[in-house]
């Protein structure tokens, strides 16, 4: 087995299992941050339970109905019309969504903690509920043009019965699929990487000087303040979700830059993994869709109250408390009532204290 049979076979496990492990593994942290106590501000709840369902529907159309289904399947119900360019803004409305909540929310962030009047304004829940809405809608209406990047054209196959000929989606060469290509690979990589590092850089700075401003005695204080322990919460779950959209992007971003520039050339074979750059590019597409998979390992390894809460739901640990807690008052109940008509027990003496 050659080096192009291993890397096929290692994306073939590779991708099935991000679809096995990450779906469930998103639609539980959308349970746990919006239902469960994980001592996450409003903003926060609402901007990273969106970005776990976008995440998911990134993994859906990506992964589950593109890579996994070309793997599987001989000939995947999106090769056809209209599913070809269907499926297209589908996919990029979905990788336009989770980059963007990423940097607004990442804004957001900077503006509550820099700016004096933006506190009240933004911790409203309805802002960062329209701000979502309105960034899944503007990233889908965007993507509307990425329907025509591809065409359904017939393609020889070679296969073990012989060759046949079968429609696939396959991507346009042509200046109007290249021009929207370029674009997208910068809205939905270059700017959003190089905004989330810039305000990142902001938020560290502004803490690191208002650190500076007061005592020991007085970080401690504002330390134990609920609002103010909130705020150092999200903004370390914020930074590590930020930290990791930048590590699993860029490499994408690179490998791409460099494929539709050095080796933009329509008879280059995207396929032939003896090439270092197409195996980097591959490897840097795995690192990319890894990133809408990791965030509920994130939340367990920087949060521990998300990790406490994840336990208890785990554990029933919350319903055995309810359970215990619904059982001393029913009893308590049942002792206080067994003589309605009486202020004293039937033995006489104090209420408390039987002879």
């Amino acid at each position: 087995m050659d080096g192009s049979s291993v890397f096929i076979a290692v994306q073939k496990v590779y991708y099935p299992l991000l679809c096995i492990l990450g779906i469930p593994a998103n639609l539980f942290t959308f349970y746990m941050i919006c239902f469960r106590k994980c001592g996450m501000s409003e903003t926060a709840i609402i901007y990273l339970s969106c970005l776990a369902i976008v995440d998911t529907f990134y993994l859906v159309w990506v992964i589950l109905l593109d890579l996994c289904l070309t793997f599987l399947q001989l000939q995947p119900f999106w090769h056809s019309d209209p599913w070809c360019g269907i499926l297209a803004v589908l996919q990029y409305g979905a990788l336009y969504s989770s980059s963007w909540i990423v940097v607004v929310f990442t804004i957001e962030r900077y503006l509550v903690l820099s700016v004096t009047g933006a506190r009240q304004r933004f911790t409203r829940p309805r802002t960062p509920v329209l701000t979502c809405v309105a960034i899944v809608a503007v990233s889908h209406l965007v993507s509307v043009p990425m329907g025509w990047i591809n065409e359904v054209t017939p393609v020889n196959m070679t296969l073990e019965a012989g060759n046949i000929t079968l429609p696939r989606c396959r991507y346009k060469e042509a200046l109007y699929s290249t021009v929207l290509v370029w674009i997208t690979t910068f809205l939905s990589g270059g700017f959003p990487i190089v905004l989330v590092i810039i305000y990142n850089s902001l938020i560290a700075y502004h803490l690191c000087r208002s650190s500076q401003l007061f005592t020991k005695e007085e970080r401690r204080t504002i330390r134990g303040a609920n609002t103010r322990g909130m705020v150092r919460r999200t903004i370390l779950l914020l930074g590590t979700v930020s930290v990791a959209f930048v590590a699993l992007s860029l490499p994408r971003f690179i490998t791409y830059c460099i494929l539709r520039t050095e080796y933009n050339d329509k008879d280059f074979d995207r396929n032939d993994y003896s090439l270092p750059i197409n195996v980097m590019s591959d490897l840097a597409n795995m690192l990319q869709n890894l990133n809408s998979t990791t965030n509920f390992l994130l939340y367990c390894v920087v949060s521990r109250r998300f990790r406490r809460e994840l336990l208890g739901t785990l554990t029933c640990g919350s319903k055995a408390r309810e359970f215990g807690s619904f059982l001393t008052q029913n009893t308590m109940k049942v002792f206080s009532v067994a003589h309605p008509n009486s202020r004293s027990p039937p033995w006489g003496g104090h209420p408390c204290c039987p002879h």
